[in-house]
């Protein structure tokens, strides 16, 4: 099945977006989402979550101060990842927390998938998705770039999932570079999103560390510089701004999906749709 794309965007562009954001983000968010990374992490010592999420996530950077992680995670509230930066290498090395995650996250896809995690189709979308997650650009994109130093796996359902971080990783760190240049800081990205998708700040889930004075704080900044108004919305310069950050974002991860032929990236799709959708059937979605 041929990808559709929005007016606007380059076909490129909008391959990006879907197959990254549609298709393979589901695949890696069983790292988050599922219990069984988590008991993995757990039986290494991590006793709750948060400290197991900051560890796997950044154990490809190797044991960095959490200076480092701030800036690469970078819209986590002020003191989140310094709870949990350097401590955690305390419990266990990145090494078995790797491990840890990726045993995890398999467990979690072959439950999910059932039948589909031994098929053609999945062993095929992995081939083509490892493809592209190793070919892309590593210039500026510190947390792929130490993704990419890691072994890839043989075994299917794990490289389709290695395949899915190393994109969904490539696609943030370019989002990243994308918020930076429209000089939205990290907690000023979580309320355009939240206001973008038509929700108060108060009820978007990644504030809730801000007390509702930080909070304040930053919507009246954004205030400030014209991106919301006095009833708390997105101004027209507030959309366009958003608008600007996505485009650019499909823009830098577009390179990635030129390391395949259009026949081989129909194919891929078309090998994820069922994949995708039995994991977003499970509640798994972005």
């Amino acid at each position: 099945m041929s990808v559709t794309y929005a007016a606007g965007s380059t076909r490129m562009e909008a391959v990006a977006r879907r197959v990254c954001l549609e298709l393979l983000e589901p695949v890696h968010l069983v790292a988050y989402m599922s219990d069984e990374p988590t008991e993995e992490l757990q039986a290494l010592g991590y006793e709750s979550y948060r400290p197991g999420y900051f560890a796997a996530r950044s154990a490809p950077l190797g044991k960095v101060p959490a200076e480092v992680v701030d800036a690469l995670f970078y819209n986590f509230a002020p003191g989140e990842v310094a709870r949990c930066i350097p401590s955690v290498w305390d419990v266990a090395t990145p090494g078995a927390v790797l491990a840890a995650r990726q045993a995890g996250s398999v467990k979690a896809l072959r439950r999910i998938l059932g039948d589909l995690a031994d098929s053609p189709a999945l062993a095929c979308a992995a081939d083509l998705a490892i493809r592209v997650a190793t070919n892309a650009p590593m210039e500026g994109r510190i947390l792929y770039a130490a993704l990419r130093s890691l072994p890839v796996p043989d075994e299917p359902v794990a490289r389709l999932w290695h395949a899915a971080t190393l994109l969904r990783e490539h696609r943030g760190d370019g989002h990243l570079t994308a918020l930076v240049a429209a000089g939205i800081d990290g907690q000023e990205a979580h309320v355009l999103q939240a206001l973008h998708s038509g929700m108060k700040p108060s009820d978007y889930g990644r504030l809730d560390p801000l007390t509702p004075d930080q909070l304040a704080a930053v919507v009246d900044g954004l205030r400030t510089r014209g991106l919301v108004d006095a009833s708390g919305e997105l101004t027209p310069a507030g959309r366009e701004t958003k608008t600007r950050i996505e485009s650019t974002t499909d823009a830098l991860a577009a390179p990635a999906y030129t390391t395949v032929t259009p026949d081989e990236l129909d194919q891929l799709t078309a090998a994820l749709q069922p994949i995708a959708a039995r994991i977003k059937s499970a509640g798994y979605r972005s």
